[in-house]
């Protein structure tokens, strides 16, 4: 099945991605939705040439479109989005617990005639980001509410230590409800991997004031790949191949 999958560039789109992938599905854009106003990236606040990079790494295409920057025709700028990759059979989506977003993802997509896929829906918060970290994902903070997290949680990658901080604080363990928002940067489905070259802790005070890790320049690095073991005929057991300039 010819999918698309709503991207954000953080840890549940990119673990929804995983399992669609596992799944069988044939994943063929990551849809992203920019505001008109800052050309960045809705609700995560990135850059389009940092998504596009991150796109360029898991070897997908980004499909963005553009939001009026009232919101007021978001809806229908994302059914067009979605409508600009040809042949998409279903949507993949990485919602977790939120009813009324899933009520207005299903509405959405069947005025459009595509299957919405929900695979992390009604996973256990706290669960679900251990998976995902477990798995060996990496991402960053890039995005908090300060009313809740200090700056010190920006640019913080997202670990053990940190999901532990944030249940401590009474908080969802995923951010569901926008408590932070992350930009991952590697993973199993990674081709190369995302380095963050340049990016600083800026406070905005939009509709409510948050703490953003602007990232500013990333560049792509490839992954280390691991040698396939030589048979040594002698014990008729495989035997590790030796590399230059320290251990196999």
């Amino acid at each position: 099945m010819r999918a698309g999958i709503s991207w954000s560039g953080g840890k549940e789109s990119c673990l929804a991605l995983w399992h669609a992938l596992e799944a069988g599905y044939a994943v063929k854009a990551l849809v992203n939705m920019a505001s008109e106003k800052t050309g960045r990236c809705c609700f995560h606040g990135l850059a389009r040439d940092v998504l596009n990079a991150q796109a360029r790494a898991l070897g997908i295409p980004l499909a963005q479109g553009i939001a009026p920057a009232d919101m007021a025709g978001y809806e229908q700028a994302f059914k067009k989005t979605i409508l600009s990759v040809a042949g998409l059979d279903a949507m993949i989506f990485g919602d977790v617990y939120l009813e009324e977003h899933k009520s207005w993802i299903e509405r959405v997509c069947n005025e459009i005639r595509i299957q919405p896929i929900e695979p992390l829906w009604n996973r256990e918060p706290g669960e679900l980001v251990g998976h995902f970290i477990e798995l060996g994902f990496r991402a960053v903070i890039v995005s908090c509410d300060a009313r809740l997290l200090d700056r010190n949680f920006c640019g913080r990658p997202l670990d053990k230590a940190a999901i532990e901080e944030i249940t401590r604080l009474g908080l969802c363990p995923c951010g569901e409800h926008g408590e932070y928002h992350t930009f991952v940067i590697d993973g199993p489905i990674f081709k190369r991997r995302v380095s963050i070259v340049s990016a600083e802790v800026v406070r905005l005070d939009g509709a409510w004031p948050r703490w953003a890790y602007d990232v500013k320049k990333v560049r792509l690095q490839a992954k280390r790949r691991l040698g396939r073991p030589v048979l040594d005929r002698r014990s008729c057991r495989p035997k590790k191949q030796a590399t230059k300039g320290g251990h196999a």
